[in-house]
């Protein structure tokens, strides 16, 4: 399985209403995610499902990703997504769409940089936001996954 690993896009420092979970993207990370969805095209990036947490910024992100890959149809809210996500969860949802080729998981810091650097043997990864791991592994466990591509979102960004 392919395991597409995205750390949200640029957000608000604190919601309107004060919360963290209602940080949204700001003009300059939807712009920048929807060059970056441009990019993950041309790659040929098509996840059977994007699961993302359910906090607003990861939402906004995966669903701008969607609707660029022509998959908005396939965006599910994961609650383990959101803070405290770790490998088990990791585990257990490549288990519940073990017949998917490619999934996409969006979520945030840390998890996001620890979950590749388990995955690959214990590297010490930083994932911008707005970041992209591709990481292939038949099953999910410390050191079990392959690194395909660590991008940056400036290594992802399409003009225009």
């Amino acid at each position: 399985m392919k395991i597409l690993l995205l750390r949200h896009g640029i957000a608000e420092d604190i919601a309107p209403d004060g919360t963290d979970f209602g940080r949204r993207l700001t003009a300059e990370g939807v712009a920048e995610m929807r060059r970056e969805a441009k990019g993950m095209l041309k790659l040929g990036l098509r996840p059977g499902v994007i699961l993302t947490s359910p906090l607003v910024r990861a939402v906004e992100t995966a669903a701008i990703v969607a609707e660029a890959l022509g998959i908005p149809d396939r965006v599910r809210e994961e609650v383990r997504l959101g803070p405290g996500f770790c490998l088990a969860h990791l585990r257990t949802l490549a288990l519940a769409h073990s017949e998917q080729k490619a999934i996409m998981l969006v979520g945030h810091e840390p998890a996001m940089s620890t979950l590749v650097g388990q995955l690959i043997g214990g590297a010490n990864v930083r994932m911008k936001k707005g970041g992209l791991a591709i990481i292939s592994a038949d099953e999910i466990g410390e050191g079990m996954g392959c690194l395909q591509a660590l991008l940056p979102p400036a290594a992802l960004m399409v003009r225009g």
